[in-house]
Order: structure tokens, then sequence, then C-alpha cells
């Protein structure tokens, strides 16, 4: 069971959370900050001065006041105002991922809310309650306004309690209205009292739910990139001298000497690897650890600016001791929004080098002997077309990557009357870069397809032995792809590799 709020957060958790559905609870700690934060909330609404989103309207409208007996019309109008999202819905990994972080948020004890309505979402979490928000329609700076009102819907209403106004949820693979949903899993819904819209949607949280999940993607496939490209050195007969440790310790860059060093364990006790009198290989290959360490720096920085994010108190105004509302802009995507398009940049590179070794193992004049298009005998080229087409398929996700990488945090357009002019674009960064994460797995996926089928037709040519680590891969591949001599569904095939991606079995 995970403890929100007592510790910070972390991506693991997230994931475990997100893809394994673990149960969680509300640390004691937490439980206090968040009544004394009410506490301080309550006070403050004792004075007559204007308070921000307290009791004063929103955006352009700032500076208008409102009564008392209209405080919770104000966080009802809110949320239904604000939910107006649209596109396909969010999956379930990232709408679960998001409702943990606004619960660490709000777990700060900076936000006034009551425990209540945190506790909602705890167990909306715990019965896998899965509310429906459509994909589009955030600029990621007032916060995720757009989708985390959808959310909020599922769990707050008014005096009417409209099954109309209650949102959408899927249930046990059913659809129906957040109001029955809640219903069925006996989960209150509540009426939102003074600053509790605000609290509920105020901050990047789905951009940073979905960059948490990105990273914890990049860091498994980062490892898988450094498997692939230990596999195309045996296939291609690669030169192990680009990875001598001195080489990498004279630049002192940590993620080239890592990756280096990983990659020649993974080769360690190869006989295929070094076994030309080439002296040095292309980029894609002699280059690997300086691309891949690039990428692996990138990642830790990244991961770095996300795991605060995550931990960090991002709704407006923030409520501090004794009894002091302060507005500011924590909401604001800037720091998610640049940190996405940076890890989509590497991730980019990392699936375009990739596919420059695709294709020398698919090119005769490039492959030190191995058949053209990797087909399975060089007495049927032609009648076979080999795994030509793998490389246009990689070719083609590579591009993709490389439009979807153009920065989005470098666009922004004024809302709000002019008052929220600058506006970060960070839940379009966050989509995108997992979008490229997507493409990454795919085209990693037919370089370990590629490179296992070129170790068995090399095995035809030389007798040899693959590295220690290398064979505990390829073993791997084999297990769940066999060799398919002639022309199939080689895509159908790639998949079955893909799989143990997603599945994170590699």
């Amino acid at each position: 069971m995970l403890t929100i709020g007592d510790k910070p957060l972390t991506i693991e958790e997230i994931a475990k959370v997100s893809y394994e559905k673990e149960i969680c609870k509300i640390g004691v700690k937490s439980i206090e900050n968040i009544n004394l934060s009410n506490d301080r909330l309550n006070k403050i609404l004792l004075n007559d001065k204007p308070v921000y989103g307290i009791n004063t309207g929103f955006g352009v409208f700032a500076n208008k006041s409102i009564k008392d007996n209209q405080l919770k019309k104000l966080n009802r109008n809110l949320i239904l105002s604000h939910a107006v999202g649209t596109g396909e819905p969010i999956s379930e990994e990232i709408v679960r991922a998001a409702m943990l972080v606004r619960v660490n948020t709000l777990a700060k004890g900076f936000s006034g809310i009551r425990l209540e309505v945190i506790n909602a979402i705890v167990e909306a979490l715990n019965k896998k309650v899965r509310p429906v928000i459509p994909s589009q329609g955030s600029l990621g700076s007032s916060g995720d306004l757009c989708p985390l009102s959808h959310l909020a819907l599922v769990f707050s209403t008014d005096e009417e309690d409209l099954e109309s106004e209650s949102g959408f949820v899927v249930l046990d693979g059913q659809l129906m209205s957040g109001k029955q949903a809640m219903h069925i899993t006996g989960i209150p819904r509540v009426i939102l009292e003074p600053k509790e819209g605000l609290a509920l949607n105020n901050g990047a949280t789905f951009s940073v739910a979905i960059m948490a999940l990105a990273v914890y993607e990049a860091k498994y496939l980062l490892g898988v990139a450094n498997k692939a490209i230990s596999l195309t050195l045996e296939a291609l007969q690669g030169c192990p001298d680009a990875f001598d440790d001195r080489i990498h310790a004279a630049r002192g860059l940590d993620g080239q000497i890592n990756v280096a060093r990983e990659i020649s364990m993974l080769f360690a006790g190869s006989t295929f690897v070094g076994s030309t009198n080439r002296v040095q290989d292309a980029y894609s290959l002699r280059c690997a650890p300086q691309i891949h360490g690039s990428v692996l720096d990138t990642i830790g920085f990244v991961e770095s600016i996300v795991e605060k994010e995550i931990n960090a108190a991002t709704d407006n105004p923030l409520i501090f001791e004794p009894a002091d509302a302060k507005s500011g802009g924590n909401f604001h995507g800037e720091p998610v929004a640049l940190v996405a398009d940076y890890l989509g940049i590497a991730l980019a590179e990392l699936g375009a080098v990739s596919e420059r070794r695709i294709y020398r193992m698919t090119d005769e004049k490039m492959n030190n002997g191995l058949p053209s298009m990797l087909v399975g005998s060089s007495e049927f080229e032609g009648l076979n077309s080999g795994i030509m087409i793998l490389q246009y398929t990689a070719a083609s996700l590579v591009l993709e990557n490389q439009t979807l990488a153009t920065p989005d945090s470098i666009h922004s357009l004024p809302t709000s009357g002019g008052q929220e002019d600058h506006n970060a674009n960070a839940m379009t960064a966050a989509k995108h870069t997992l979008l490229i994460v997507n493409n990454l797995r795919h085209i990693l996926s037919i370089e370990l397809y590629a490179a296992a089928r070129g170790i068995d037709l090399r095995k035809r040519i030389l007798n040899g032995n693959l590295g220690n680590g290398n064979l505990i891969t390829y073993n791997t591949i084999r297990s769940n792809v066999a060799f398919i001599e002639d022309d199939c569904l080689w895509g159908s095939e790639v998949d079955k590799i893909k799989e143990l991606l997603v599945k994170h079995s590699l």
C-alpha cells in the first residue's frame, strides 16, 4: 500500500498505482496538514478582505467580489464552466497517474481543501473508478483546467445533484455517469466549499502525470536501446575499441561513460564483436555511447524536474500560516513544457540512430556479408523481400518523431482577456513526448528483431559465441519469436517483441 503525502512521491510509485493499481491511503501527517490548512482558510473567510479565488471571480474576473452566500455556487460554476474538453479519452493509466498526483499536491496542506474531498479521489483510485477525461483542451498554464474540471465533475456536485452534470466514468468496463459510478462504489460526492474548485482544477497535473509515465518508460527504453545496439554489434561484427573506458573517461560525461560500460558488459565474451580487420565503424555504432549517453543525461535532468513537480503545491492562491492567502503562479506549466520538449528531442534522436543501424543491417553493401534485406537465403533474394519494409516502418516513425519533437513550449496564445497572456502549452508538449515514446518502442522492437535475425544469419557464415549479456537478450527474443526462413507477416512478429517491451519483460 502506498502512503501519500508523508514523503515525496516517486515516478516509480506513480507507475505502480497507474499500471498495477496499487492501493493508496493518505498519511497521518498529511491528514494533519490538510486539516490545518482548511482551518486557516476558514479564518481567512471571516475577514471581508477580497482574496483571489476564495471570494472573487477567476481570471479576468479577479476584481469581482462574490458574496458569502454565493461561494458554493462559485466553486460549482468553476467546474461546470471549465469542463469543456474534446477529443479521445485519456488512457486509464494517465488518468490514474493524474489522480494520484493531484491527491499528493493537495496533501501538502497549502490548498485549504477539506479532507473528505481528497478522500473521494483516493477511494476512487482504490475502487478502480476511471473518470472519462477528454484529451484536448488544456494549455497547461492555469494548470490543466479543462481535464481537471472533467475529473472534478465526477467527485463534486451541488444541491440539485443532476446526473447530466456528473461527468462520465468507466467502471468494470461499463460506461456510466459519474453519479451512478459513485453510487455503485459507495463514494460520497461532495458539495464544494470556498476555494475547493480551484484546489481541484488548478495545476499542470495531467501534463506532469503524462511526463511521469514518459520518464518511467524512457528509462526502460534506454536500457533496451543499449541491448539493441549490443546485438547489432554482434550481427555486424562491430569494432569494440569505441567502447573502451579510457575514451569516455577522457571526455568525462557521466551518461556516456555509463552507457559505454553497459554495452561493453553486454558483448563481453563475444567472438563476433571485433572479429574483422576493420579499425572503426559508422557513427550509428561507434558513437552509440555519445548518443545514448546524452539521452541518459537528459532523462536524468527531466526526471529531477518532474519529481519536483509531482511533489509541488500548484494551485492558486496558496494558504500559509497563520491565516494568509498569497496569489502566485505555481500552476504555470512552463517547467513541465520545457522538459517535455527536451525529453522528446532526446528520444527522437534515440529512435533515429536505431533506424540507422536497422538500415545498415539490411543493406548488403554495409552489413559485412549478410544477405540483402536479411532474406533467409541469398538464393531466394527477389522472391523474398526479407525485412525490407520493416526498415521503411522504422524510417516513417523516425520522421514522425522528428515532427513531434518540434518544441511546443515556444508557442503561446493569450487567454482570459489578456490576464493570462503567456501560456505554456505543457499538456500538448507532454502528449507529443508520450507519442514519441510509443514510436521509439516500436523502432527498438524492429532493431531487436533485425539484430536477432542478423545473428542467426551470421552464424551460418561464421561459428562463434555471443557476449554473455547479449546471449540472455537473444534467448529471450528467440523464446518468444522464432527465426522464420521465408517472407511472412513480419509486423506481427515484431509486435511480439514490442509486447515484451510494453511489459518491461526484456
